[in-house]
């Protein structure tokens, strides 16, 4: 029950946060230490039922008292005080670096290692350029085929650290019709759009299973890469002299905080 517990508070804050801009669900999971899990849980759902059903039920009941909870007072954090804050989410990221780390098991240095890492970096920056050109006009027009195939495509969002989900949206042309068809609770517009998302976690979580075990160097490797390109996203410039001192405070909270959570 302490697991379980344990479990839905990281779920709480994983959903808390991934609505905020350019904040990646993903990455969130992986520094909170339950990304493998969660992969595992989803791609190998038949072999254990009872006890996958369990974790992903109460994972996802945090998500959503997060997003409930959460949400709206990070969000606030974000206009009143936005250096401190998204310097404490640079620190975050930093903090996961010696845990991913260690689950690349890497001995020694190689030319392979800077190879994985611009790998990573280099999907993310593609996809941040293919948010911030022109778009379609699909919105709330789409078609129900058109919004399967968006959802599929989001799901790597959801799974992938350091890809955020409205990048992925604004793609399709369909971030701000989803934020009101979610307000309106729309289900002609949602019901497509959660069908592909479900078909789209399904596929990655399975793939990124086996690359995992396969090849875990170079999987987790290039998930560093997804999660330091994630910095660039989130960093704000640089911040006025006076607040220096409490932004880089800030740093050393987000760096310490998930550098303890996350430790072995």
């Amino acid at each position: 029950m302490k697991e379980l517990f344990l479990t839905a508070a990281k779920g709480a804050v994983i959903g808390g946060t991934m609505l905020i801009p350019g904040v990646s669900g993903g990455s969130m999971a992986m520094m909170m230490g339950i990304y493998d899990k969660l992969i595992m849980a989803v791609s190998n759902f038949r072999k254990d039922m009872k006890k996958h059903f369990f974790f992903l039920l109460w994972f996802c009941i945090g998500a959503g008292l997060g997003m409930l909870i959460i949400a709206r007072p990070l969000l606030h954090l974000l206009e009143v005080f936005p250096y401190p804050t998204q310097f404490f989410f640079i620190g975050a990221v930093v903090g996961c670096v010696p845990m991913i780390y260690r689950k690349a098991q890497i001995s020694g240095f190689s030319w392979h290692i800077p190879v994985y890492i611009a790998i990573g970096i280099g999907a993310v920056f593609l996809v941040s350029l293919a948010s911030a050109g022109p778009h379609g006009g699909a919105g709330q027009s789409a078609q129900p085929l058109y919004l399967v195939v968006a959802g599929i495509v989001a799901a790597a969002a959801l799974v992938l650290p350091g890809i955020s989900v409205s990048y992925l949206l604004l793609m399709f042309n369909l971030y701000d019709s989803t934020m009101a068809a979610i307000s309106g609770l729309q289900i002609t517009f949602l019901l497509p759009l959660l069908i592909g998302l479900c078909i789209g976690i399904v596929v990655t979580t399975k793939l990124l299973d086996q690359l995992m075990h396969r090849h875990p160097r170079a999987t987790y490797l290039i998930i560093l890469g997804f999660m330091l390109a994630s910095v660039l996203e989130v960093f704000p410039g640089v911040p006025p002299v006076s607040q220096w001192l409490v932004c880089v405070l800030a740093l050393l909270a987000g760096f310490f905080a998930i550098y303890l959570v996350s430790r072995e």
